[in-house]
C-alpha cells in the first residue's frame, strides 16, 4: 500500500498590531519547512485583512516525512519564536484528499472587503497622475523635447509608472481611505 500525503491545518489568532511580525514569522517557517524532505507545499490564508485568524495549510508526502519535520530543531526554533506573538487556536491533520471534503460542522461565509465606486477611484488616480505627468514632462522636455511624440510618451510613461505604482498610488489610497470607503457596506455593490 502506498503512503498517503498528509495535510495539516493550523489556525492561529494574531492581534492586528502584530500582523506584520507574524507574516515575517510565517514566511520564515515556510522557508524552513520547504527544506524538509517530503515537503509538498504550504500557504497562509486570512478570511479578511482585518481578521485576527490566520489559517495555514501545509502538506507532506507521508506521515513519516511530517514526523521528521515536527521533530526537527528548525521547527522547534520556529515554533519557539512565535511565543507571545500569536495563540494556537487549533490544529488538524488529514491523510488523503477525502478528509478535506467531509461535511463541515459549521459554515461561515466571509465576503471580500467592498471596493470604492469607480468615480472615487478615478479621482484618486487623477490626483497623482496629473501632477506626476506634469512634473515628468517639465523635467524631460529639455532632454527629449525634439524626439518623436511616441518615443517621448514612452520615456515619460516608463519614468512615471514605477513612481505611481510603488509610491504615489499607495500613498494617496491611504490618505483618502476614509473618503474612499465612506458609505460602503459589506454586501455586494452594483456599479
Amino acid at each position: 500500500m502506498q503512503p498517503s500525503p498528509v495535510t495539516v491545518s493550523i489556525t492561529r489568532t494574531v492581534p492586528p498590531e502584530r500582523a506584520r511580525e507574524f507574516a515575517a514569522w510565517a514566511r520564515a517557517g515556510e522557508e524552513l519547512m520547504s527544506q524538509s524532505p517530503g515537503y509538498l507545499g504550504s500557504g497562509w490564508v486570512r478570511p479578511d485583512p482585518a481578521s485576527e485568524e490566520w489559517h495555514m495549510l501545509f502538506r507532506f508526502v507521508d506521515a513519516e516525512s511530517l514526523a521528521l519535520w515536527q521533530a526537527s530543531s528548525e521547527r522547534a526554533w520556529w515554533i519557539g519564536a512565535v511565543s507571545g506573538l500569536a495563540e494556537k487556536a487549533r490544529e488538524e491533520s488529514r491523510t488523503g484528499i477525502e478528509g478535506w471534503f467531509d461535511e463541515p460542522s459549521t459554515v461561515e461565509v466571509v465576503t471580500a472587503p467592498p471596493t470604492p465606486p469607480r468615480w472615487k477611484q478615478m479621482i484618486a488616480i487623477f490626483l497623482v497622475f496629473y501632477p506626476l505627468s506634469l512634473g515628468a514632462n517639465a523635467a524631460l522636455t529639455p532632454l527629449i523635447g525634439e524626439w518623436p511624440l511616441a518615443l517621448r510618451v514612452l520615456v515619460t510613461v516608463v519614468a512615471v509608472t514605477p513612481v505611481m505604482t510603488y509610491l504615489a498610488l499607495p500613498w494617496i489610497t491611504r490618505a483618502l481611505r476614509p473618503w474612499l470607503t465612506r458609505g460602503l457596506s459589506r454586501g455586494p455593490r452594483a456599479r
